[in-house]
């Protein structure tokens, strides 16, 4: 719908007129100029030029063309606009990615080319990151430390990009399940969603760290923040020989999924981690009520600038 920002504006139309008439203009004195005589006949031809009927009515036109563009201007002549509203699902999900030394192993296939676990994991989790519009996004990245890589946030392209962007090592070589878990925990305390979900994926064992893993899934069961938790690798401790690096516990993540009340996968290849994300989307759906918003189109430069335009026509006829 069309509409008037300030349509009061308006009321100064007549401001011009007013003026002329209630202020009478003053005499004006001057000294005579000596001038040849040609030159003095060439500036009273010029002089009467400018002061005939039709080039006095176009000035005055002009003039108020240029006044009635800067009050229309003055008015804020805007359009409220439909706007797709935001689907908001009243969740807070935070993904917590193990970038570990281990992730550097290239026992994955990717488009029938063979890639890194990190490679794998940032390629599909960006995915699932882009999907999840209408949930509030952030993510945790472990190694030896954790650290919170982006805080919560509708903005899910930009959570998308910063797991494409993880880099192997920036926080440690070990995996520090309790404190990546922990830590997204410490960030959903004040959380007010109606629903609190973490995923959590690990291809390692938890070797850093003074907590114990299902200590802080209680801690989440107690919190009410379910943990869905994937394990990432072709081997498990359980079928693993002993001794052999790059395996993963996957009995400890599914006891944490268990005690949280979430799901557990295991992910062998990598048709198996989109299988996941999948299987994530159906289980957390995003469908939910939609923010509303009103959004203006502003149309004021549109006279603004054309009364600029009149304004330097003015200016080169009256000096040409």
């Amino acid at each position: 719908m069309f509409e008037l920002a300030d349509p009061l504006f308006l009321l100064l139309l007549p401001l011009p007129f007013l003026v002329a008439r209630l202020l009478r203009p003053h005499p004006v004195t001057s000294g005579a100029l000596h001038v040849p005589e040609a030159i003095g006949d060439r500036l009273v031809a010029g002089a009467r030029g400018r002061a005939g009927g039709a080039a006095l009515r176009w000035r005055q036109g002009l003039l108020w063309s240029i006044w009635l563009l800067l009050l229309l201007a003055l008015t804020g002549p805007r359009e409220l606009a439909p706007v797709s509203a935001l689907k908001v699902s009243g969740r807070d999900l935070a993904i917590v990615l193990d970038l570990s030394g281990s992730m550097v192993r290239d026992d994955f296939h990717l488009n029938g080319e063979q890639v890194t676990r990190q490679q794998a994991v940032t390629r599909v989790g960006a995915d699932f990151a882009r999907r999840r519009g209408g949930d509030r996004v952030a993510l945790i990245i472990f190694g030896s430390e954790a650290y919170y890589a982006a805080p919560f946030t509708f903005d899910v392209e930009a959570v998308a990009r910063r797991i494409e962007e993880a880099a192997i090592g920036i926080s440690g070589r070990a995996t520090n399940i309790s404190d990546g878990l922990g830590l997204a925990l410490k960030r959903m305390g004040d959380s007010e969603a109606a629903s609190r979900v973490v995923i959590l994926l690990s291809d390692g064992v938890n070797n850093a760290g003074a907590t114990n893993p299902r200590g802080v899934a209680e801690l989440a069961a107690a919190m009410g923040v379910r943990v869905h938790t994937i394990a990432l690798g072709p081997k498990d401790l359980t079928t693993a020989e002993a001794g052999e690096r790059g395996v993963v516990d996957a009995a400890t993540l599914r006891a944490i999924s268990q005690i949280s009340g979430g799901e557990s996968f295991r992910v062998r290849t990598t048709d198996d981690l989109v299988a996941v994300a999948e299987a994530l989307d159906r289980l957390e759906a995003t469908d939910g009520d939609g923010l509303s918003a009103e959004v203006f189109h502003e149309f004021w430069p549109w006279p603004a600038g054309l009364a600029a335009l009149l304004g330097l026509a003015f200016l080169w006829r009256d000096t040409a």
